[in-house]
């Protein structure tokens, strides 16, 4: 069994509209036999964090049933058509004080395992005084990203679509870079396209 997190929650982000999915809802498309969103969790459940919070809103009940008997925590973001932003905020207010800090993890990435974010995780903890650590492929920061305790009032600031990327960028200085060469931190399903190229393994 994976040794737990050491105070670390996981923020698995489910509450989005999938706009470019043609009316389909992305996070209950199936991938090699369960639902994206239902793989992602298991992922973050596998990895070792705890609380593992699941924030959902568009089809709320559906996707929360895709959910069924995994040890989560779900939040329902009644503002979700808002934008990011709102589900962010809902997740970290619904985390408990104990934590140092949180996987941002977003429900469209089924690829990311628990070796990936083990990575991002330890290359923040091996940085006293980060406020977050973020994965690195091919030059360009991916998902998901480790937010520290430090910056959960700042998340509060932010408004519609803005995720935690804006968050970082005014604080960059103090934002570890993980490398990582699993394009698993690259990789997210928001288009029937894109859903075909990850069933077909490409």
């Amino acid at each position: 069994m994976t040794e737990p997190l050491d105070r670390i929650a996981a923020l698995v982000l489910a509450a989005g509209r999938s706009t470019r999915m043609g009316g389909a809802n992305k996070l209950l498309q199936d991938y090699a036999g369960k639902s994206l969103v239902r793989r992602t969790v298991e992922n973050a459940l596998l990895c070792g964090a705890a609380p593992v919070v699941v924030v959902t809103g568009h089809e709320a009940a559906a996707v929360e049933a895709e959910l069924t008997g995994l040890a989560v925590t779900l939040v329902r973001n009644p503002d979700y058509a808002q934008g990011l932003s709102t589900s962010l905020k809902v997740g970290v207010r619904a985390l408990p004080d104990s934590v140092d800090g949180v996987v941002v993890m977003l429900g469209d990435m089924p690829l990311v395992d628990c070796h990936v974010v083990r990575r991002i995780v330890a290359a923040f903890e091996a940085a006293p005084g980060s406020v977050a650590a973020v994965p690195v492929h091919d030059g360009e920061w991916g998902n998901p990203v480790v937010l520290a305790r430090a910056l959960f009032a700042d998340v509060e600031g932010l408004a519609g679509d803005s995720g935690a990327r804006k968050l970082l960028e005014r604080r960059r200085d103090a934002v570890i870079e993980a490398p990582i060469s699993d394009a698993a931190v690259a990789v997210d399903v928001d288009t029937p396209a894109a859903l075909e190229k990850l069933r077909s393994g490409l």
